[in-house]
């Protein structure tokens, strides 16, 4: 499938760049956009693409089948480990000294190397956790 930079797919890149800390679904994304005239069917075509130029990261929440979508062309997510609140949904990116530590430490207690491109931890953040 050829890229084509659509206004739709401004609109839609320019969306998922104000909220790169969420994930959210499709149905989420269309009806937060559905002012702007992008239709549910290329919401889905759009974030299909984008997938596959690696600009979004698809996801389930746990406990749910629903598939989310999350911004990552974002310099700031490169090469970091993403950590999702179960609660408010929100995006944290582990500190990289504690992601070093936390790799290395799995290697070698566990003889486990971690692919921290494609992984996510999941539980509550402390905003979350004191209210």
């Amino acid at each position: 499938m050829s890229k084509y930079n659509t206004k739709q797919r401004k609109i839609l890149l320019a969306y998922l760049n104000q909220h790169p800390d969420k994930l959210m679904s499709t149905h989420q994304i269309a009806e937060a956009l559905q002012n702007q005239g992008i239709s549910l069917s290329a919401v889905y075509r759009n974030l299909s693409q984008l997938e596959v130029e690696e600009k979004v990261r698809r996801c389930t929440k746990a406990g749910t089948r629903e598939v989310f979508y999350q911004y990552i062309a974002a310099e700031a997510c490169k090469g970091a480990l993403h950590m999702i609140c179960i609660k408010c949904g929100r995006t944290f990116h582990m500190a990289h000294g504690n992601l070093t530590l936390f790799t290395k430490y799995l290697e070698e207690s566990e003889n486990f190397t971690l692919d921290t491109t494609d992984t996510v931890l999941y539980g509550i953040c402390l905003e979350c956790k004191e209210s």
